[in-house]
């Protein structure tokens, strides 16, 4: 006799029969294996939600410490708003002195109390906005007329305004040129 060919002993050969046992063990290998996939799938997830979570959390607290420290800069922004006129007040008192009591103590005790105010409002962040000769900014000045002068520019300041810090706490109220520029007349 001669050896037949692998295949054809491969095709006379029955096929194992699978026995229950077997069957049973492979379905319960493949139930395994799809609770494993949907088990990694749901650990994929919570990572995936913790690591947002934590973002979250960490946005959370950069975001409420810059709250803190912009109510801190600015908690006293009222209390300063109040005070500006006083400043005001102090400073058309001391441009209104004759110049023949200009060098009496009492008015220089008042020019120090005026001095050391601005200095306190420095220290708290207070700054004057500069608007004499600026080009007008609707930003930080309020127009309340237009006169004579260079066209855009403040050409007169009624009253002083002032930045807390990066914010406008009052605007400078002024004039603003119209562009009809003053020419001495020859005589």
């Amino acid at each position: 006799m001669m050896p037949k060919d692998s295949e054809e002993i491969k095709k006379d050969e029955p096929e194992p029969e699978v026995t229950e046992p077997e069957a049973a063990e492979i379905e319960s290998a493949e139930s395994l294996e799809q609770a494993l996939a949907e088990e990694k799938k749901k650990a994929e997830e919570y990572l995936t939600n913790w690591q947002r979570a934590q973002a979250d959390f960490i946005n959370y607290k950069r975001r409420t410490e810059q709250e803190r420290q912009e109510f801190n800069s600015y908690a006293n922004a009222n209390i300063i708003l109040g005070l500006l006129p006083v400043i005001d007040d102090l400073e058309r008192a001391l441009d209104a002195v004759p110049a023949k009591y200009a060098k009496h103590d009492w008015v220089e005790g008042i020019r120090l109390v005026e001095r050391k105010f601005k200095t306190i409002l420095e220290g708290q962040g207070v700054k004057p906005i500069k608007a004499m000769g600026e080009a007008f900014d609707p930003s930080f000045h309020e127009a309340l007329r237009q006169g004579r002068g260079e066209e855009g520019v403040v050409i007169e300041e009624f009253q002083k305004g002032y930045m807390l810090h990066d914010k406008l706490l009052r605007p400078a109220r002024v004039v603003v040129g119209d562009g009809e520029v003053e020419t001495k007349e020859e005589e």
